[in-house]
């Protein structure tokens, strides 16, 4: 006598449910690099900030409101939305633009992977929202060493490459800073007696970061060109930023948060560097060092350390 076992057809169901999200988010995410790349060809790197943040903050509206959803109306919930969306949304992706203007769209992906190494420091020891231990310690060793490799401490790469892969890396510590405090302060609480969606977050967030690069582009570098005077490579990278960058890309990573959890949807970390390379180099032509996916592959390491992902788990 044969006994059939029928096929796990939940866990396949819950896959299903999340999983094209998360693809999507790999591929929006890392593909943004090589658009702020266009976009920076004619564009001041403030205006390409600003363009994408403010077509962002729309996208989000326009999502809230055919979901049907309310909009975020609680002053304390503004209030702390002026850390994340000054430092966590409009400072580093202007940093991202003018760092691309000096270095690859390859190398400011790579740069991004690093954010996972920020975040650690800041939420111990200014934000109290995780435990140092010995494993993350060594992660975050593991972790900065990857940052040199990809540096390339050892041989003078010019002070426009240097100064545009520190611009790159302090987005990525801006990163840091933002997601510890949306932690500590907003995430999972009530305001005004309702807890918002993560939508509804997320177009705060946006909405507090467009006021403020917009204030910044138009003091840094005047009034925008008009888009008649712009390439439809240049318009067409913006919008893309804006609507699924900045804006769509949001609301897919929350799907992935409720369906599969937030350490689940920390993975696209490790997909955005390798979406990014290979559309450099095909897309842009550019050209990949050695030293530069090595040195990522020891970032990524050091992620997964810190994180744990490679320890050892009782089975369930």
């Amino acid at each position: 006598m044969t006994t059939t076992i029928a096929p796990d057809t939940s866990a396949s169901a819950a896959r299903s449910a999340w999983l094209p999200a998360f693809a999507a988010n790999a591929v929006i995410w890392g593909s943004s690099f090589i658009f702020i790349k266009i976009g920076v060809r004619e564009l001041h790197p403030t205006w390409v900030a600003a363009g994408r943040i403010v077509i962002g903050a729309l996208t989000l509206l326009a999502l809230l409101l055919i979901a049907g959803q309310r909009l975020p109306g609680d002053r304390r919930l503004w209030g702390h939305m002026l850390l994340p969306g000054v430092v966590g949304v409009a400072l580093p992706f202007t940093l991202f633009a003018y760092g691309e203007e000096r270095v690859d769209s390859l190398v400011a992906g790579i740069w991004n992977a690093t954010t996972a190494l920020w975040v650690l420091p800041f939420a111990v020891l200014v934000f109290r929202t995780e435990r140092f231990t010995a494993r993350s310690a060594g992660g975050l060793l593991i972790g900065f060493a990857g940052v040199l490799i990809v540096l390339g401490f050892w041989h003078d790469a010019g002070a426009s490459s240097l100064s545009g892969q520190l611009m790159c890396g302090a987005a990525a510590a801006c990163y840091g800073v933002s997601i510890p405090y949306l932690k500590r302060f907003v995430t999972g609480r009530d305001f005004g007696g309702v807890r918002p969606s993560g939508v509804s977050l997320a177009f705060a967030q946006t909405t507090v970061a467009a006021l403020a690069s917009v204030l910044a582009a138009l003091l840094v570098s005047g009034m925008p060109p008009a888009v008649t005077g712009l390439s439809w490579p240049v318009i067409g990278s913006v919008l893309a930023l804006g609507v699924f960058g900045s804006g769509i890309a949001f609301a897919l990573n929350m799907r992935v948060i409720a369906a599969a959890g937030a350490s689940m949807a920390a993975f696209v970390t490790y997909l955005v560097p390798v979406v990014a390379t290979l559309l450099g180099i095909l897309v842009l032509d550019e050209s990949l060092h050695w030293n530069q996916p090595v040195g990522a592959l020891v970032v990524l390491l050091g992620v997964a350390v810190a994180q744990g992902a490679l320890s050892r788990r009782r089975p369930t």
